[in-house]
């Protein structure tokens, strides 16, 4: 790998990984449009990890290769057994990175052009940090309208205070410093919350983060994401998450309880009363 130097003014950005897990529920032209806007950006990766898990589809298989053969220099595939733990398979993916900087992304995500560049420069103004993450724009899947903006707090004292209750980091955003990670474990098992548990235990252990007040990642919305968000398999890892915390002896009592109060009440009420739930209380529509 070729370690090419990228600048912006008089910051020299250090070169990045992006890090990926495919699985075969994914629909092939999601993983498209997803995987050219990661390797098509400004200031592009020097590395490309795809951890695909076993019985991916023909068709994700051919768009994969295609990438593959296109940019044969950064772009690598490794395989992960279809029972295999999300946090098991990013731990078995940022190993194989190249970068101390790690880019995580969605397979079903857009990155917009400039994502990597602002976040990258970021790093670079401030060498201090060891996460990074931006706001993400919430798009119908099927018209492409705009839906909300999911905003996280911008500075990392009002990061630590945000992280007692909800990810401050959008997960589709997260960069990070692999050494900062590693340092901390790595991903663990705690199922859809992953990034989550991460990011707070690398504060915990004195990582520093910031978000760039932009949204800079696409997220598709649609009528299964709603009735996702109020699941009993959603209720059931985000209580798990926060008893973790606890034990951590990251958040109090009440900042254990009124998460997992609302998301109790997610999953009793229907799915317009998520739907509304969300619109009301979470995100930022124009």
């Amino acid at each position: 790998m070729v370690k090419k130097q990228f600048r912006v003014g008089k910051y020299t950005l250090s070169p990045y990984s992006v890090l990926m897990v495919l699985c075969k529920n994914e629909l092939p032209v999601d993983l498209n449009s997803c995987l050219e806007s990661m390797l098509m950006q400004s200031y592009p990766p020097a590395d490309f990890v795809l951890v695909c898990r076993e019985g991916l589809t023909n068709e994700l298989k051919i768009i994969v290769k295609s990438f593959q053969n296109e940019f044969k220099d950064v772009f690598r595939i490794i395989t992960a057994k279809d029972d295999m733990s999300v946090g098991d398979a990013l731990n078995m993916g940022m190993d194989a990175c190249c970068c101390d900087y790690i880019m995580r992304m969605d397979s079903d995500d857009i990155s917009k052009p400039n994502r990597c560049l602002k976040q990258m420069t970021l790093f670079a103004i401030k060498p201090e940090l060891d996460i990074t993450g931006t706001f993400v724009e919430e798009f119908d899947t099927h018209t492409g309208r705009i839906i909300s903006v999911k905003k996280t707090p911008i500075l990392h004292k009002d990061i630590v205070k945000y992280a007692k209750r909800r990810n401050p980091f959008n997960r589709q955003t997260l960069a990070f410093r692999r050494s900062a990670a590693e340092s901390v474990g790595g991903f663990g098992d705690t199922q859809q919350f992953e990034d989550y548990d991460l990011i707070v235990r690398m504060i915990m252990n004195g990582s520093l983060g910031q978000n760039v007040p932009e949204a800079l990642v696409r997220y598709r919305i649609d009528k299964d994401t709603i009735c996702h968000r109020r699941s009993l398999s959603r209720t059931k890892a985000s209580i798990a998450v926060r008893k973790r915390m606890r034990k951590y002896g990251f958040t109090s009592f009440a900042d254990f309880f009124v998460p997992c109060a609302a998301q109790c009440l997610l999953f009793i009420m229907p799915c317009c009363f998520t739907k509304w739930f969300y619109k009301k209380f979470l995100r930022s529509h124009s």
